[in-house]
C-alpha cells in the first residue's frame, strides 16, 4: 500500500481495543467504583447481585451465577454437574488452553475431538463417533467452544447429549450476546461459562466469570460452590471453593453491560466491511454458518505463508495475534492429559499454521479497517 503520510504510515492499528476505548464511559465506570467504596461491602454485595439478576435476564436464563474467572466458571460447572474423578469431558483443542485447563482442575479426563474448518467450532459428527467408539471413557459432559464469538451447532450437540444422557456445559467466554436460532448463547445446554476479562466483548477491569443456568437445583448447588460450599455462612455442607466475583467488577460490568448490544453491532459491521473486500484478494474470512449470529470476538482469517502476511502487516504499523498459535493437546503441558477423540485432529492442526486475527474492537474506526484490508490486497498481489 502506497502512503503519501509518513505519519500514517506509522500510526498503529491495534489488534484488540485501545485503554481509551472506555471514552464517554470513564466517568460513569469511576462514579459506579466510587458507590462500590462508600458503600462499604467489597464481596458478594448488592453490585453482583444486581449484576446476575441483569445478565441472566440478557442471556435468556433464570440464573447467574457471579465467580472469580472463566475458568473457574467452567470447573464450577462441571462439579456442578456431577463430573469428576474418573470421567471424561469431551471439547476441542482448538481453544484457549482454559477450556480444557478447567476440565483437568475438575479431576475429569479430557477427550479432543476436531472442528469444523468454516466455524472454527466442534464438528458435532466427530462428536457422536467419539461418543459411539469410547463408551468405556465414560464422557460425562461436553463443553462446545463457541470460538471467536462464533456459536457452535447447538441444536445438533444438545440432541446428541440428550441420547447419550451426558450434559451440556457451553464454553461462552468469547460469544456473549451471540445467537443460535435467535437465542443467546448459554440458554441451551445445562449451563454456560462466561469469562469478563478485559478485551472479551463483554469485559470487566480484571478477572471476573460467571455461570448461566435455568435449573435451580444446579444454580443452587454452583452458588454453594463458589463460596466454600456454604449453606449459610460458615457453615459447609459441600465442600467447595472460593472463587466469588466482586463488587467493583460487578459494578464496571453493570455500566457495560448496556452497551453490549451496540458494541456488538459495531463488530459486525468491520466483519462486513473486512469481508467484502477480503474476499476479492482470496483470503478466506470467517463464515456466518445456518441460525448463527456471530459477535466477532475476533476476525481471524486463513491464509498460506501467515508468518510472511503478519511481518508484512507488522512493518505497515498493524498489529495482528494467533489465537492460538498451538492447540491443546501439542503443548507441553497437558501433552499426556487429553485423549484424542475418534478420527483424530488433522483439521485443528493443518489450520494453526494458517489462521490470523486481525484487529477487531467496537471502536475501529472503517478508515483504519480499510488501511488493513489495503495492505493485505496488496501483499496478496506480491504473492
Amino acid at each position: 500500500m502506497k502512503m503519501t503520510d509518513l505519519s500514517q504510515c506509522l500510526e498503529t492499528v491495534q489488534v484488540s481495543s485501545p485503554k481509551e476505548s472506555f471514552g464517554s464511559l470513564r466517568k460513569e465506570i469511576l462514579e459506579a467504583i466510587r458507590d462500590c467504596l462508600d458503600g462499604g461491602r467489597y464481596i458478594l454485595g448488592e453490585q453482583v447481585a444486581n449484576f446476575e439478576r441483569d445478565f441472566a435476564s440478557f442471556v435468556g436464563v433464570d440464573f447467574a451465577i457471579g465467580v472469580a474467572n472463566g475458568t473457574d466458571a467452567l470447573r464450577i460447572a462441571l462439579w456442578a454437574a456431577v463430573v469428576g474423578e474418573d470421567d471424561a469431558v469431551l471439547t476441542v483443542s482448538q481453544t484457549a488452553v482454559a477450556t480444557v485447563a478447567a476440565i483437568h482442575l475438575a479431576g475429569a479426563h479430557p477427550v479432543l475431538v476436531d472442528i469444523d474448518p468454516d466455524t472454527f467450532t466442534i464438528d458435532v459428527n466427530r462428536v457422536e463417533d467419539t461418543l459411539k467408539h469410547h463408551a468405556a471413557w465414560n464422557i460425562k459432559a461436553i463443553i462446545p467452544v463457541h470460538l471467536y464469538g462464533h456459536p457452535a451447532r447447538l441444536r445438533d450437540v444438545t440432541e446428541i447429549a440428550s441420547r447419550y444422557n451426558i450434559a451440556v456445559i457451553e464454553d461462552c467466554a468469547q460469544a456473549h450476546g451471540a445467537e443460535y436460532e435467535r437465542k443467546r448463547v448459554g440458554s441451551f445446554g445445562l449451563a454456560g461459562a462466561f469469562s469478563f476479562y478485559p478485551t472479551k466483548n463483554l469485559g470487566a477491569l480484571g478477572d471476573g466469570g460467571a455461570i448461566v443456568t435455568n435449573d435451580p437445583d444446579f444454580a443452587k448447588k454452583a452458588k454453594m460452590l463458589r463460596q466454600y460450599g456454604w449453606e449459610r455462612r460458615y457453615i459447609s455442607k459441600i465442600a467447595g471453593m472460593n472463587s466469588r466475583l466482586d463488587e467493583i467488577q460487578a459494578a464496571v460490568l453493570q455500566v457495560k453491560l448496556p452497551r453490549l448490544e451496540a458494541a456488538n453491532a459495531a463488530r459486525r459491521q468491520i466483519a462486513d466491511h473486512y469481508r467484502s473486500r477480503l474476499s476479492l484478494a482470496g483470503i478466506a474470512n470467517p463464515r456466518e454458518i445456518g441460525p448463527a449470529k456471530h459477535v466477532y470476538h475476533q476476525y481471524v482469517i486463513r491464509v498460506q505463508h501467515r508468518d510472511q502476511l503478519r511481518e508484512y502487516l507488522s512493518s505497515q504499523g498493524i498489529e495482528t495475534a494467533i489465537s492460538y498459535p498451538a492447540p491443546v493437546h501439542l503443548q507441553e503441558g497437558y501433552r499426556g492429559l487429553a485423549r484424542i477423540g475418534y478420527g483424530g485432529l488433522g483439521i485443528t492442526e493443518r489450520i494453526v499454521g494458517e489462521i490470523l486475527s486481525l484487529p477487531m474492537y467496537p471502536e475501529l474506526s472503517l478508515q483504519n479497517a480499510s488501511r488493513v484490508v489495503e495492505s493485505i490486497v496488496e501483499w496478496a498481489k506480491a504473492h
